[in-house]
């Protein structure tokens, strides 16, 4: 049976502050298989974010392991030195954040253009069309010469969305990437993200407050004061609404 693509081992994050040690994740084990849309559900506080910046590197774990297939090979994110881990996310891992990132003074289509060049992984010519294909493919190809500020925040995410696909990385992990968006402007961005997974078999995980959406993914972890209290595929949601 073929690994998952994602592997967490007991992973526990621990933040030292002024009022004594938090634990902010209690031992999380989870498989990802490639190709899934996953949902990482909760309340603020839950521990969301700081188990999605676990997996794709941004902050670093107290112990356990975070394993993740990667160009045919495992690789423990955890290990890697800081350079490497940096050089390992922008090939692996496109991150999307609520709120956008994008650089204001760069045109839509030099923010797409970044991660190729900062990574080395295109000539700069094949860099911009590349870059242009992937603003067509989100339907912003029109606006690419405009700077964010030009655009609308559903617009943005988009571009961000762009931005994450600059390097053909198998896994998206995306921190509430609809919250600060109209109900209308979120269910355009999940499906751009479902699309995503049925035809290019991306793998996406995505973090969100919004319980609703639960059963819109292959599969969600419901997190509460750190842990995992409940994982379901779709087809056990879909059963239960039913009356299965």
């Amino acid at each position: 049976m073929e690994s998952p693509i994602i592997e967490l081992n007991d992973v526990v994050k621990v933040y030292s502050t002024a009022a004594g040690d938090f634990t902010a994740l209690k031992g999380i084990t989870a498989q990802i298989n490639a190709g899934e849309f996953i949902g990482i559900v909760g309340k603020s506080g839950a521990g969301k974010s700081t188990l999605l910046n676990m997996i794709n590197g941004v902050d670093r774990l107290t112990s356990g392991q975070v394993i993740v297939q990667s160009n045919g090979s495992r690789v423990e994110v955890h290990s890697l030195s800081e350079d490497d881990m940096a050089l390992w996310r922008g090939r692996t891992m496109g991150v999307v954040y609520q709120s956008f990132q994008l650089l204001p003074m760069l045109t839509l289509v030099e923010n797409v253009m970044l991660p190729m060049d900062l990574c080395d992984m295109y000539r700069p010519r094949y860099s911009r069309k590349r870059a242009l294909e992937l603003l067509e493919l989100v339907e912003l190809g029109e606006h690419a010469n405009k700077l964010p500020a030009f655009i609308s925040g559903g617009q943005q995410q988009r571009v961000a969305i762009a931005r994450a696909l600059a390097n053909d990385p198998p896994i998206l992990s995306a921190d509430e990437p609809t919250g600060s968006l109209d109900s209308v402007t979120a269910d355009h961005i999940f499906e751009v993200f479902s699309q995503l997974v049925r035809e290019q078999g991306k793998t996406i995980v995505m973090v969100t407050h919004d319980n609703s959406l639960a059963p819109r993914f292959d599969s969600h972890y419901l997190l509460a004061d750190g842990k995992v209290v409940d994982q379901l595929p779709k087809d056990a949601l879909q059963e239960m609404s039913h009356g299965g």
